[in-house]
């Protein structure tokens, strides 16, 4: 499995792209060389890697199956929002060596500890292998010197040269072996982790278990559970067997823990499920996807089922379906009236049948953007009875009657959310109400896109010549008028209506109605329209506009309102780059389902002023809670009572204090790879989000030449008014005088997961991969304290 000459397939006029891959001697990183240039370049490491698929499993290797046997090809699926890599092997048995070999690397590196991947991934060797520029498996000063600009660090000669020499013991001016191993471990010294280790160490050679105890209850604020934790975390990390049966912890030991996820920032408790699970929707955020088809922006981008398979593999749990009529009698889903490519709406469903569950089994929101006419809405509703099957929702839990919403443990379970169809008694439509819905289509484009209509062809041909009236011939038993349905007997005769002064008209048909059980789609008049006139089960749509608009206006009833009432935001229409919207502003509402767009990453002007990606954000707050999809809103937002205003909070708790010394960052990687000698100067900025009072961010000084290792020692102080509703992000930049700082990397959680004392925080890449080892190392104290002076 070491090499292999494959095609990479690109959706492009010439889609053959000749590679020679190659997997080096570490095992551990994937190189590539094209055909004409034959200069090999990292391409992935295997800790980037979540799986294998075969050919089959490819919506593009089947897009191109005439070109080659399907067995011929295989994708690599990356962890993150990281785009797949389609290849194309010489043989079918080339193809089989790779995808077999690639898995097992895969399923090992999944079972290996943070130290283990350290180790055993094959840093030093690929160091090495990096630096011997001439590959006589030596290295003279002078590789070495170009290695250190390689590793983002300029040193300074005389004392890089003391390095070289105190390794070189066999004195013959090269360093091999073991040799480069103990000039590698002299430039990974960690200065700041010995005085920490020093500071509690009584002899500086080892902490016993009292010493042990006492970092981990005062530092490391563990508490009680402090001496349980010691002898746990000694018996995991300390490398000497001696020093396990002693109870002691070496250097080597307390730097394994520290770089460990038991040292990691992001509390252990809050990985798996530890919320309760059995309370109403409607007291859940969820994490949703807006035009869940799309790969890439919305006007001419690529639309595939793709899509869905990473917004679920991310733990989505509410994916946008936009269906339209198309060829053949079979629905199709795209953006409508753009350019983007259209997919068949039964390939959609059959993706989710496969993919619905395997990151999560609780439910899976169908968000249905219905466009379509009679016939084709049957056969959605066909295809998602036959295909779905017992996954599909379809009548009331137990048959019991719809007075609350269904809880996550609803599980196994899709849900559509859609329109559906009402009795004549449930329909009062009024001028006042119609005056509203009007307004609010002149404030913002697409107010209600799930309402988008369209008239049957026996509606136009008896159309009126009147302009401000239409009539409509309903062959159907049933009429929807600017969302609600007027029920009709059954009819073979067609029966006109007259809509006076209406645009919005479609006719809904009964079969996909019946399908829509808990979450009915209605439009938002006013919030006291939606108490006295609307269920538990009814969810309405905001633009991103607006909904922003009631918070400043109606705050306190926006979030009385998602108490009760499930509710979804989507993205302005006016967003053509695909660009997210801050998600933080909503959940400080209670607003359930923020729709955030994952094929653009970190695009949009409104993400740079805010300080980050909201993607980043989105990815980093449903981290917690098993990666379920679904976070219990705090209870101040779950009360319909609650006097809760997000722009006027009032202190329902005491305030915070939130103390962050940022120490030091480990290994980061070049922004700049076309360039040797271009060293990156970084700098870490501290982001916190939360209600507006509590939004702020500072930054350390950068450090000049200096990705490897560099120092800070800086400390920032914040108070926070609503802790619940806080979010921490940490950015690394490299600082650039003459234009904006370069992103590094980040990584962001909620401050219900933060864990106190001295941690490590390993860094994300800008599509969400890991840039393992690339890590900072910081210290976090939390306290309550109203009088925290904030200079």
């Amino acid at each position: 499995m070491q090499e292999g000459t494959m095609m990479r397939k690109v959706r492009t006029k010439n889609w053959k792209k000749l590679r020679y891959f190659r997997l080096q001697n570490d095992g551990m990183t994937v190189w590539h060389a094209r055909q004409a240039e034959g200069i090999a370049k990292p391409t992935f490491s295997i800790s980037d890697v979540e799986t294998i698929r075969k050919g089959h499993d490819s919506e593009l290797l089947r897009y191109l199956e005439e070109e080659f046997p399907l067995e011929q090809g295989f994708t690599i699926v990356f962890h993150g929002r990281r785009p797949n890599l389609d290849l194309v092997a010489n043989s079918v048995e080339e193809a089989q060596i790779w995808m077999r070999g690639l898995q097992l690397l895969v399923d090992l590196v999944a079972s290996m500890n943070y130290q283990e991947q350290l180790d055993q991934a094959g840093w030093v060797s690929e160091w090495f292998h990096r630096g011997d520029r001439n590959q006589d498996g030596r290295m003279s000063f002078q590789e070495a010197r170009r290695l250190l600009l390689l590793m983002n660090v300029e040193m300074d000669e005389e004392y890089a040269l003391s390095l070289f020499q105190a390794a070189d013991v066999s004195q013959s001016d090269t360093l091999e072996g073991e040799e480069f191993v103990q000039f590698y471990k002299a430039l990974t010294k960690r200065t700041e982790v010995e005085q920490l280790f020093e500071n509690f160490s009584s002899d500086g050679q080892k902490l016993t278990l009292l010493e042990f105890v006492d970092f981990l209850r005062e530092e490391q604020k563990e508490k009680d559970h402090a001496p349980d934790l010691a002898l746990e975390f000694i018996d995991r990390y300390e490398p000497s067997e001696s020093g396990r049966l002693l109870h002691v912890l070496s250097k080597d030991g307390f730097l394994s823990y520290l770089c460990s996820k038991d040292g990691n920032i992001f509390n252990q408790d809050c990985l798996p499920i530890y919320q309760d699970m059995t309370q109403p929707l409607s007291h859940y955020y969820i994490n949703s996807s807006h035009n869940t088809y799309l790969l890439r922006n919305q006007l001419c981008g690529q639309s595939s089922v793709e899509g869905y398979i990473r917004a679920l593999k991310r733990g989505c749990r509410c994916v946008e379906v936009d269906v339209w009529d198309g060829p053949g009698g079979e629905p199709i889903v795209y953006h409508g009236h753009t350019l983007t490519s259209r997919i068949l709406f039964k390939d959609v469903v059959a993706t989710l049948a496969q993919y619905a569950f395997q990151s999560t089994d609780y439910p899976l929101i169908l968000s249905l953007e219905n466009h379509c006419t009679w016939e084709q809405q049957q056969t959605m509703a066909q295809h998602l009875t036959e295909i779905l099957g017992e996954q599909l929702l379809s009548t009331t839990i137990d048959g019991l009657l719809m007075d609350k919403l269904p809880s996550p443990e609803l599980r196994g379970k899709i849900l559509v959310k859609g329109r559906k169809l009402r009795t004549i008694e449930e329909v009062e439509v009024d001028e006042e109400e119609e005056e509203l819905e009007d307004q609010e289509s002149d404030l913002d484009p697409d107010p209600y896109p799930e309402l988008d209509t369209q008239l049957q062809p026996e509606s136009r041909e008896l159309a009126s010549g009147n302009k401000d009236s239409k009539v409509m011939a309903c062959p159907m038993s049933c009429l929807l008028i600017c969302g609600h349905v007027l029920a009709q007997p059954p009819s073979s005769n067609p029966v006109p209506f007259l809509l006076s002064n209406q645009d919005c008209t479609t006719i809904l048909c009964p079969d996909l109605s019946a399908l829509v059980v808990y979450l009915r789609a209605v439009p938002f008049c006013s919030f006291t329209h939606s108490k006295e006139n609307y269920h538990i089960y009814d969810i309405s749509s905001f633009s991103e506009t607006r909904a922003r608009n009631l918070i400043k206006e109606a705050g306190n009833e926006f979030v009385q309102h998602n108490a009760r009432q499930l509710c979804r935001v989507y993205p302005s229409g006016l967003r053509t780059d695909s660009s997210n919207f801050h998600p933080q502003e909503l959940w400080n509402a209670g607003c359930q389902m923020g729709e955030e767009a994952a094929e653009t990453g970190r695009k949009g002007v409104e993400d740079q002023l805010m300080g980050g990606s909201a993607m980043d954000i989105c990815d980093g707050f449903f981290r917690q809670n098993g990666g379920s999809g679904y976070v219990l809103k705090p209870e101040f937002l779950c009360d319909i009572q609650s006097p809760f205003n997000p722009e006027k909070p009032i202190n329902l708790y005491k305030a915070k204090a939130l103390l962050v010394q940022v120490i030091s960052g480990q290994r980061f990687p070049k922004v700049n790879n076309t360039k040797e000698k271009s060293i990156v100067d970084p700098l870490v900025k501290v982001e916190l989000f939360g209600v507006p009072e509590d939004t702020r961010q500072q930054e350390t000084n950068y450090v000049e030449n200096n990705g490897f290792n560099p120092y800070w020692g800086q400390t920032f102080c914040f108070r926070v008014q609503v802790p619940e509703l806080a979010i921490l992000r940490f950015v690394v930049k490299d600082y650039n005088r003459k234009t904006r700082n370069n992103f590094i990397g980040q990584y962001t959680l909620p401050w219900t997961c933060v864990k106190q004392g001295y941690r490590h925080i390993s860094l994300l890449s800008r599509d969400g991969t890991s840039l393992h080892p690339a890590s900072i190392f910081v210290y976090i104290c939390m306290h309550e304290d109203l009088e925290m002076d904030e200079s």
